[in-house]
């Protein structure tokens, strides 16, 4: 399977916070017998483990979140419609006339219903309608519709993806199932004998919500000597300042920050110049905005590297990302686990 079909194929699987194990078995299908062991726990982390088949070896920790954004049912109404809330940050400038899918009893699409700007009131013009304003459409009637979806019900945007030009992808889930995808395949291609230590790879919940959620009890559970997080960056487009974005297609990022390891920071680094991988360095002085800095709270503090995936239109329905930009991810995640001079130093 080619990579970029993988990204397709992981970021189509429903996860919205709370959910994240709803596609468990396909996720598991995926990946049958690439991995020695898939372990889970109460909030719905998955643990993929390699052993790199010698006594007392390292262990390396790469975490990608596997949870997304989305909603809950709050109310269902006469006409067949739906009211909802939020989880994580969804952009609400775009989610009117989106498509969605309901998971309830059974499999459900709808469309965010738009108010038509001949019936907007004057004094709503140019205003954001909040999340929990606005209403899904699901051609129901009330009675049936009740009878298929209740109260908390999860709902996600519609799993569609379009190829942009030779290299670009859209579509929605790449925060933070894109990362999982490059993850799965730069360990799954890397041959036993050449890992530096046993390698985890954590796909952890609730990062949407909660940092201080799933990351730490995974790794927690699992306290690795050192770790690599890795979650989208914010790609760089016209209406966006320079300082705060990466531009797609001239590689990953590297974040220095005062929350990651110094050392671990300077050796990725200079593992990415030896391999002749790209990556953009950027500052995110106080705060990665990732769990990197959480794992910095687990037990005696784990070492940790910030290194992020360039992603346009972050948080809605069509996220866009490059595809070189995911081969540059998995080459160096590849490296990182294999490297035995970072093995040295912090194992």
């Amino acid at each position: 399977m080619e990579l970029f079909e993988k990204i397709i194929q992981i970021s189509s699987m429903m996860s919205v916070t709370g959910y994240e194990d709803y596609e468990d078995s396909s996720l598991r299908d995926l990946v049958e017998g690439e991995f020695d062991a898939i372990e889970a726990d109460a909030l719905k982390n998955r643990i993929l483990v390699k052993k790199c088949g010698r006594e007392n070896a390292p262990k390396i920790l790469i975490d990608t979140h596997f949870d997304e954004i989305g909603m809950y049912v709050s109310d269902i109404h006469e006409g067949g419609f739906l009211s909802v809330v939020n989880i994580g940050g969804l952009d609400t400038r775009i989610l009117q006339a989106a498509d969605v899918m309901i998971y309830g009893k059974k499999l459900l699409r709808g469309v965010i219903a738009s108010t038509p700007p001949h019936l907007a009131r004057a004094e709503d013009k140019g205003k954001l309608c909040a999340v929990d304003k606005l209403f899904i459409d699901t051609g129901y009637d009330k009675q049936a519709l009740a009878s298929l979806v209740a109260i908390g019900t999860p709902v996600g945007f519609a799993p569609k993806y379009t190829r942009l030009g030779e290299k670009m992808l859209a579509g929605k889930g790449f925060d933070n199932k894109a990362c999982a995808a490059c993850a799965i395949e730069a360990i799954t291609k890397t041959a036993r004998e050449e890992l530096a230590g046993d390698v985890y790879l954590l796909l952890s919940a609730h990062e949407e919500t909660d940092r201080l959620g799933g990351v730490v009890c995974g790794a927690y559970r699992i306290l690795p000597d050192y770790a690599m997080v890795v979650d989208v960056n914010l790609g760089r487009t016209p209406d966006t300042p320079t300082h705060e974005t990466v531009a797609l297609g001239k590689g990953i990022s590297v974040t220095l920050s005062a929350v990651t390891d110094r050392k671990l920071t300077a050796r990725t680094l200079a593992l990415a110049e030896e391999k002749e991988i790209p990556v953009q360095r950027i500052v995110s002085a106080n705060s990665t905005g990732t769990n990197a800095e959480t794992l910095g709270l687990v037990k005696g503090g784990i070492p940790v590297v910030d290194v992020g995936l360039p992603l346009k239109s972050m948080h809605t329905y069509n996220e866009v990302l490059h595809l070189d930009d995911c081969d540059t991810l998995t080459a160096l995640i590849a490296a990182f686990i294999c490297d035995k001079k970072t093995a040295e130093v912090f194992a």
